[in-house]
């Protein structure tokens, strides 16, 4: 028996993406606007185009060394002795931490002079420090960029430092921050500070200011990277934070400073006003309970695998509704975790999206007696 259970109707304002996007623009040759949580790219312009990413490169630098925290091969207190390979980024020109040779720094300082900072020097610290050497490590970036989808990128040094062959998109830049923030969030935390102090050997402290502009911004920012070389402008990885929802935008080729914080302010604050995100299910809590055949119950709890969410357009109303589609009731036994129906998601009477939805539990089949009697209030009933 074909059961079609409606689990939700949601009255929304909505029209088409396109009609959205049609009316809005950035000052920026290359960019790309995200929903963090669903997924979506509300907007996009050449986001596969090739970019010089300068200190956006840093993101990776951090998610390798996050990587080797997670998985217990290095702690934030080791401490790496400084080349005079890394010694001389220190020098003017070049953003810096300022550390010396022969210093021993902590991978947490080198981490907070890389995110806070920009500092070229504690890149250079600490892919020697980890890989022996900055060529090497950025075999390792140039690896975990094409295991996370970043099919456009190469990395051919740990910070970003002007050469051809370090390139990547604004479409891969997001594929990279939103990984580090979906993995990694108590480090991100990092990205948020606006400021950090090395306390360098043999002279005074030095304090320096986030180089992020949005994070001094009342607007929820609270990330992720800058970037500038002479060739590409300057650009901007940020991510913002707000009403229990994240964007995540990226741009380059911005024409100056103050361009790159104003449109990459007016980016994201777009999104949060033309668009809203719907929780449709997390993944393994259960949405709905089916009818079940034969089992010592009459109901199966049912769960996606994943975390589901839509994001859509404000403005006219359009129905949107969730339906549970399955050849049911389900015969048991059911085992935990099998795939016993399909969630449908409609915008108005056309399919958006469906995904498989699986028993969050074991249904075990009746006893003999039980199934014959079953059997015959069927037959004379019609009722299951």
């Amino acid at each position: 028996m074909y059961i079609k259970l409606l689990l939700k109707t949601f009255l929304l304002f909505i029209f088409f993406t396109n009609a959205v996007v049609a009316k809005f623009d950035i000052n920026a040759p290359r960019v790309i606007l995200q929903d963090f949580l669903s997924g979506k790219i509300l907007f996009e312009k050449n986001a596969d185009h090739s970019i010089y990413p300068a200190s956006m490169t840093k993101i990776m630098t951090s998610i390798i060394a996050f990587d080797l925290l997670k998985n217990n091969e290095l702690n934030l207190n080791d401490n790496f002795l400084i080349s005079e390979n890394a010694w001389r980024l220190s020098k003017s020109g070049y953003s810096s931490m300022f550390i010396m040779v022969g210093d021993e720094v902590s991978v947490e300082d080198l981490l907070r002079g890389i995110i806070v900072v920009s500092g070229n020097d504690a890149c250079v610290a600490l892919a020697e420090g980890i890989a022996g050497s900055e060529e090497e490590f950025a075999i390792m970036m140039t690896e975990k960029a094409k295991e996370i989808g970043m099919n456009n990128t190469n990395f051919s040094n740990s910070s970003g430092i002007n050469d051809p062959d370090n390139y990547s998109t604004v479409r891969d830049i997001m594929i990279m921050s939103n990984y580090l923030i979906k993995n990694y969030p108590d480090y991100y935390t990092y990205f948020a500070e606006k400021k950090f102090t090395w306390d360098r050997t043999g002279g005074d402290p030095i304090t320096q200011g986030n180089r992020n502009p949005l994070l001094y911004k009342n607007i929820g920012a609270d990330g992720v990277k800058t970037g500038y070389l002479a060739v590409e402008k300057y650009s901007l990885a940020s991510s913002i934070f707000k009403n229990n929802r994240r964007l995540i935008a990226v741009g380059s080729g911005f024409k100056t400073k103050n361009s790159r914080s104003k449109e990459s302010s007016k980016l994201l604050i777009w999104g949060l006003t033309n668009f809203d995100t719907i929780e449709i299910s997390k993944k393994k809590k259960n949405i709905d309970q089916l009818n079940v055949w034969m089992g010592k119950s009459d109901k199966v709890n049912v769960v996606t695998n994943k975390d589901i969410y839509i994001t859509i357009p404000k403005a006219k109303k359009k129905y949107i509704k969730t339906v549970i589609e399955y050849n049911g009731p389900i015969l048991a036994p059911i085992k935990k975790n099998q795939k016993v129906a399909k969630l449908k998601i409609y915008f108005k009477d056309e399919i958006h999206s469906e995904y498989d939805l699986y028993s969050s539990e074991n249904v075990k089949k009746e006893n003999i007696i039980s199934r014959i009697f079953t059997s015959l209030n069927y037959l004379v009933w019609g009722d299951v």
